[in-house]
């Protein structure tokens, strides 16, 4: 068993050109002159020409069926341009197609784009697209990741108009906090263009080529997260007009006028939401923001999400109510089946119905159904009276009342335990999802903690011996129940509950003192100790998960989701 994204760890080294938010004409051709790009649904892609940077290597001369490392098998050429080219694949070791980025070993930029993709494979952040393999082999070096038949890139999208508010408050939400997470490891996009962003069949927005693409193209910047921030702005930007913010056309899209500058979204269009046309503003103008609107600039990803978190959120429209169509009754409904249709401007007689139940039939039914009613009455009233009966024994002075034993027998209820803070345990490799961990315990049943995506299940051991966070209480306190809501159901989950000493994921489960342990196949769990354990910190271990179907966040496979968790002593 093993996690959906592994490769050796190695540090990006881009270099080349300037980064491509910096001019309209950078962001489509990249430095190659004369060269028109195109993006295809997995990867950038290109029209096919000659590569025009003089110091390029030539691209590998390759064809459909050849095959690499016995494994993968090229299909179709989507990219060919300045010294590499891009394909879709199909491996034939899983059954799966994927995407390859090809170029020669002796190319300039092989040992980046290796470097890069190696970087980037160990993010294991499902919002992008992941890199699952990089090679180099026989004079090439091959880059193979992702192939996601069922999304639509931006571009796409945009030619069909701009976008809804909620949809494009989406688009900003997701992209930022998947570039503050990617930041925070060291790695920068620097290729943020509409083709790189794709949308799910499920409303998921997924970046594809992260720093690969930049190193592909030879694309580096001295401030890279103002540079991935002001793309984003530009992807807001476009959403909310179907312009680019720039004078020359690019990526389908017009445009703004000549000699104007840069003006706000809501000026461009009339009704585009005027806290998303802010931000749009705020994260474009990093020399300061406009006097008009007099709020700060957005110059990293970090400070976007944060400004997103001070919007009101926005909800999606109220679903358009269609009446339904005006029943029709059939000729056979209305009585005429096998009848001739009638004239226009005839009236047709209306037959009597027979009286109900005058036939000998219908009078010996009336008859067996009063019977039954005068029997059913008499059998009432004796159980009423033998109820009135027993009831007038059990009020005799000299009858013992035992109802306050009991109620003092009945268990009293738990005192809620107050969680003050959170933070993942992590015994062995990565950690799974550390930004959702407060997301467990802020009373929203709809916000989860999620984890990886496991190839084999349920059972996480002996490849990982299970995945958890543990929970700060504020001081000592008993601890006899806790509480667990999971957002996926099947067979199934295994969750354990230890007392230990920390937060700190250095102590091992060997140290700490086993609380309790419970399974279930549903969406709910309550773990119960014997007696209660005094701690101040616990830990929600799960060991087994349950195999569930793709999602928004996470491929298909073994996997599970905390949405609340919930303590008692």
């Amino acid at each position: 068993m093993a996690e959906r994204s592994t490769a050796a760890v190695d540090v990006a080294d881009n270099s080349g050109d300037e980064p491509l938010t910096a001019k309209a004409e950078q962001a489509t051709a990249d430095g190659v002159a004369q060269t028109r790009e195109r993006e295809t649904a997995e990867e950038g892609a290109a029209e096919t020409g000659e590569p025009t940077s003089s110091g390029a290597a030539s691209p590998p001369e390759l064809h459909s069926g050849h095959k690499l490392a016995r494994r993968y098998r090229l299909e179709e050429c989507v990219t060919r341009l300045d010294g590499f080219s891009s394909w879709r694949a199909v491996d034939e070791k899983l059954r799966r197609a994927v995407g390859v980025h090809l170029l020669p070993a002796d190319h300039p930029r092989a040992r980046s784009v290796l470097a890069a993709a190696r970087s980037s494979a160990l993010l294991g952040d499902p919002r992008f697209v992941h890199v699952l393999d990089a090679v180099e082999e026989n004079d090439l070096v091959y880059v193979v990741h992702e192939w996601l038949p069922d999304a639509t890139e931006l571009t796409a999208l945009l030619a069909a108009g701009p976008l809804e508010a909620h949809d494009a408050y989406q688009l900003v939400s997701q992209v930022s906090q998947a570039m503050a997470a990617a930041h925070r490891e060291g790695l920068a996009h620097l290729r943020l263009t509409p083709s790189a962003v794709l949308r799910t069949s499920t409303g998921q927005y997924r970046i594809r080529g992260l720093a690969v693409n930049a190193a592909l193209r030879g694309i580096s910047s001295d401030t890279p997260q103002r540079s991935d921030t002001e793309a984003i702005g530009a992807l807001l930007y476009a959403s909310l007009t179907q312009r680019w913010p720039y004078e020359d056309d690019a990526y389908g899209l017009s445009g703004l006028p000549k000699g104007v500058g840069l003006i706000a979204p809501d000026q461009v269009r009339a009704g585009v939401h005027r806290g998303l046309s802010e931000l749009a503003m705020r994260a474009l103008v990093n020399e300061g923001a406009t006097a008009s609107r007099q709020e700060p600039p957005c110059t990293t990803p970090e400070e976007l999400v944060k400004a997103i978190g001070e919007m009101p959120r926005i909800r999606p429209p109220e679903p358009a109510f269609t009446a339904p169509p005006e029943y029709q009754r059939t000729t056979y409904q209305q009585g005429t089946y096998g009848r001739p249709a009638a004239r226009p401007g005839v009236t047709q007689p209306v037959p009597t119905p027979p009286p109900p139940l005058q036939s000998r039939t219908g009078k010996a039914l009336k008859w067996a159904v009063s019977a039954l009613l005068i029997a059913a009455l008499g059998l009432g009233s004796w159980q009423l009276a033998d109820a009135l009966m027993d009831r007038g024994k059990n009020d005799d002075p000299g009858s013992t009342d035992t109802s306050d034993d009991g109620d003092k027998n009945k268990p009293k209820p738990g005192k809620p335990l107050q969680i003050q803070d959170a933070d993942e345990y992590v015994a062995e490799g990565q950690a799974q999802n550390p930004e959702g961990v407060s997301k467990t315990h802020d009373g929203d049943d709809s916000t989860y903690w999620r984890t990886n995506s496991f190839i084999d299940g349920p059972t996480l051991a002996p490849y990982k011996p299970g995945v958890g966070i543990v929970y700060d209480l504020g001081k000592e306190q008993d601890v006899s129940t806790a509480s667990i809501g999971l957002r996926y159901e099947g067979d199934h989950t295994t969750v354990k509950l230890y007392a230990t000493d920390s937060m700190s994921s250095s102590t091992p489960l060997t140290a700490m003192k086993e609380i309790g342990t419970a399974k279930t196949t549903g969406h709910s769990l309550k773990v119960k100790a014997e007696k209660p354990v005094k701690t101040q910190y616990v830990l929600v271990w799960l060991t087994d998960v349950p195999k569930s179907p793709r999602d928004e966040y996470s491929s298909a496979g073994y996997k599970q989701a905390i949405t609340d968790v919930k303590f008692t002593d």
